[in-house]
């Protein structure tokens, strides 16, 4: 079986509104299941692929300082 996890999110989130994309996000860091890990992931990964560059550098800088610590 040819389980592609970046499918299978896409696919569970086409259609949800901001409001359901957030209960998600904030389940799986709530739940703090090594699992739900990936899935995040996936969300970064569609967000980066079309954020413009400003953006890109302000969450750069944000993710900087959270890890600074």
């Amino acid at each position: 079986m040819d389980f592609q996890i970046r499918d299978a999110i896409t696919a569970n989130m086409i259609g949800n509104d901001a409001s359901q994309i957030r209960d998600v996000v904030e389940d799986a860091i709530k739940r703090g299941e090594e699992h739900l890990l990936p899935g995040l992931g996936v969300f970064f990964e569609k967000w980066w692929q079309t954020a413009p560059e400003p953006e890109k550098e302000t969450v750069l800088k944000h993710l900087e300082q959270t890890f600074k610590s």
